[in-house]
């Protein structure tokens, strides 16, 4: 029978000493030998009559290990079932070095476990909504917006010298010391003088030409630009003006709507409004969870698995490192972060007992996510792969259950955040567009962790800890089972194929 030790109980650290007879073992690999004897096939030996001994002899090796790893993992099982374990992660399982085959199994099996949170009293929660309405003054500069972007162009008077607002039709041939590269010779290019499109200094410099001529300009490509060997660079490009358009003037009228597919202008504009309104509402909602995480966070004290706050502080802090290399003086940036590196360590463990929290809530509430729910997110997600290995991500999903769960846990969130919404006691007051970007930005001095520092703003979206728990909590990811570990040289390396590769970006023009 397998015996179990705990060794360790401290905090949400446990840790056992776990002892499986030779006997338990052995018992497998007989198991395991009567199943595979009919199917073995051996010189000599009708099929399905190959003897027990000699099946043993020739997988001997492979059996035990097999049944070994069975036996682990039910060991394991024992564990957490005999102990009402709710693991925060995959428990760390060894195995003795000095286990030989035909001697018992001494494993040392050790995890951190969830911890007990109370459920918080729902009852008085309330919530400011801050509504912003849409002007019509808005909806019309929306319009003014599409005419602007739908000029149609007509051949400008013969020899009219070309101006801010007027497009250009021509040909180009840009060099590098004199001597053409990749990527920077274009034919019938349409450029609209003023307009931003292509690179700095390239537009300006032709004002003024007229259909026919041909002029030769000088221009230095940005220290970021997309393609390395013409970062920085200075070029000259070879210009041929093909000819000189004027913008036709465009009526805002029914017919313009009609133009672009629509009934009338009054569609136009009700659907304009209706998308403002969509972005106002997408603000309102982030002001709104901002407010409620605040008021999670300020009740909630319970320790959290340093485990998981380590993996959340490592996102937190690789999306940081990354970007501050990415800054006009790296070394400045880094040292910056460096220096509020435990305010970063702070919102991680905030994140993560945020994310415990709201797991608990929507089980306790019978928060789900539906089957088609679940198929929408791995539908979305393989977009983001070439159409031959969507079929194969999705496939992927559904053999990894640590993968499909942090798929899932990003919409369980919202899906929880919904439910308190509708629990609380909501009032709305409306305010400008400046009041509420003031309000998501404000840092709350309730909140037991501090606010991410706003001058790391380009870092928001994943560190931002008053918006973002920590997304796949433990409740809400399945646990795989243990196998032992294995010795580094022994380790495979990662699977190429595991997953599908994404598409690549579309390379842009040179000089655009």
């Amino acid at each position: 029978m397998v015996q179990i030790v705990e060794t360790t109980n401290e905090g949400l650290k446990r840790a056992y000493t776990v002892t499986i007879p030779a006997a338990v073992i052995a018992q497998k690999v007989e198991a395991e030998v009567k199943n595979i004897a009919p199917q073995v096939q051996l010189p000599g030996f009708r099929p399905g009559k190959v003897p027990a001994n000699l099946v043993k002899k020739r997988f001997g090796a492979q059996i035990h290990q097999d049944a070994l790893s069975g036996t682990i993992r039910e060991a394991l099982d024992k564990v957490v079932n005999d102990n009402a374990l709710r693991p925060a992660t995959q428990p760390d399982v060894s195995l003795g070095e000095g286990y030989a085959e035909g001697a018992d199994a001494v494993l040392t099996v050790s995890l951190e476990v969830l911890p007990v949170i109370a459920a918080p009293d729902l009852s008085g929660l309330k919530l400011e909504k801050l509504v912003v309405p849409v002007a019509d003054a808005e909806v019309d500069e929306a319009v003014a917006r599409i005419a602007s972007s739908s000029k149609r162009f007509e051949d400008a008077p013969e020899g009219k010298a070309a101006a801010t607002g007027d497009q250009l039709v021509i040909d180009f041939v840009g060099k590098l010391d004199g001597v053409e590269f990749d990527g920077g010779k274009a034919e019938d290019a349409a450029l609209e003088i003023g307009a931003g499109r292509f690179i700095p200094g390239f537009e300006e410099q032709l004002e003024g030409v007229k259909a026919g001529e041909a002029k030769t300009i000088t221009v230095t490509f940005p220290a970021e630009y997309q393609a390395a060997h013409l970062a920085g660079k200075e070029a000259t490009f070879d210009i041929t003006v093909k000819a000189v358009k004027v913008a036709g003037e465009t009526v805002i009228d029914d017919e313009f709507a009609k133009s672009l597919g629509l009934t009338d202008l009054a569609q136009l504009q009700g659907l304009l409004r209706g998308q403002l309104e969509q972005e106002t509402a997408g603000q309102t909602r982030t002001q709104m969870k901002r407010q409620l995480l605040d008021i999670l966070a300020a009740g909630a004290e319970f320790d959290v698995p340093p485990s998981m706050v380590e993996a959340e502080f490592g996102q937190i802090w690789q999306q940081l490192t990354q970007e501050a290399s990415q800054e006009a003086d790296p070394a400045a940036a880094l040292a910056e972060i460096e220096a509020e590196k435990e305010d970063y360590r702070k919102i991680a463990v905030r994140r993560v007992r945020l994310g415990l929290l709201l797991s608990e809530i929507g089980q306790a509430n019978g928060v789900e996510i539906t089957a088609q729910e679940f198929q929408m997110l791995v539908a979305q997600a393989a977009q983001q792969y070439r159409p031959e290995d969507r079929q194969r991500f999705a496939e992927y999903v559904q053999s990894e259950p640590l993968v499909a769960a942090q798929l899932r846990a990003p919409l369980y969130e919202e899906k929880v955040v919904d439910f308190l919404f509708d629990k609380a006691e909501v009032s709305e007051r409306e305010v400008t567009k400046e009041e509420l970007t003031a309000a998501i930005e404000a840092e709350d001095g309730a909140a037991p962790a501090p606010a991410k520092p706003a001058k790391k703003a380009a870092a928001k979206k994943k560190t931002d800890a008053e918006e973002a728990p920590a997304e796949a909590t433990a409740e809400e990811a399945p646990k795989k089972k243990a196998a032992p570990k294995k010795k580094a040289e022994e380790a495979p390396a990662a699977d190429a194929e595991a997953a599908p590769k994404k598409k690549a970006p579309a390379k842009k023009k040179a000089a655009e």
